[in-house]
C-alpha cells in the first residue's frame, strides 16, 4: 500500500542520483506543456535553466506556473510532484553558477564548469521555483 513519504524523504528522492524531472508549463491558450529537464534542489526551491525562446521559456515567462513530476518506474514504484511559482532571472553569473551545479549532478563534477560556460549564457534564462505544494508517494504497489 502506498506511503506518503516525510519532507525529508522526498528531497532525498527527487535529488537521488540523476532523475530528470517532467516539467509541466502553461501555454498561452491554458493547455499544458510538459518537457523533461534536469535541475537540482536548492532550500525549498527546484532550480533549473533554459532558453528564453523555448516552449517553456516562454511559457515561464508569460506565466510561471509549474508542476514537475520525479518517479521511480521500479517496483515497488515512487513519484513526488511539485507545485510552485518560477521566478525568472537572466543574470548571467548566477545563471552560469547553477548552470555548473546542474552539470555536475548529471554529468559530473569534472565536467560542472563545462556546462556552466555553456548554459550560462545570454539568452539562457535561470529559473528557481518556489515549492508550494508536495505529493509525494512511496512503495506504490506494495
Amino acid at each position: 500500500m502506498a506511503q506518503k513519504m516525510t519532507d525529508e524523504e522526498w528531497r532525498a528522492f527527487v535529488s537521488d542520483g540523476t532523475r530528470t524531472g517532467k516539467l509541466s508549463t502553461v501555454r498561452a491558450d491554458g493547455s499544458p506543456h510538459v518537457a523533461p529537464i534536469w535541475f537540482v534542489l536548492d532550500g525549498d526551491d527546484v532550480v533549473f535553466n533554459t532558453g528564453r525562446e523555448t516552449v517553456k521559456g516562454r511559457n515561464l515567462t508569460r506565466d510561471g506556473r509549474v508542476a514537475l513530476c520525479v518517479d521511480d518506474d521500479r517496483p515497488p514504484f515512487a513519484f513526488v510532484v511539485l507545485q510552485g511559482r518560477a521566478r525568472i532571472s537572466e543574470d548571467v553569473g548566477e545563471l552560469r553558477h547553477w548552470a555548473a551545479r546542474v552539470g555536475a549532478r548529471y554529468m559530473g563534477e569534472e565536467r560542472a564548469e563545462e556546462f556552466g560556460s555553456r548554459n550560462g549564457v545570454p539568452g539562457e534564462l535561470l529559473v528557481r521555483v518556489a515549492v508550494d505544494k508536495v505529493l509525494a508517494q512511496k512503495d506504490v504497489a506494495d
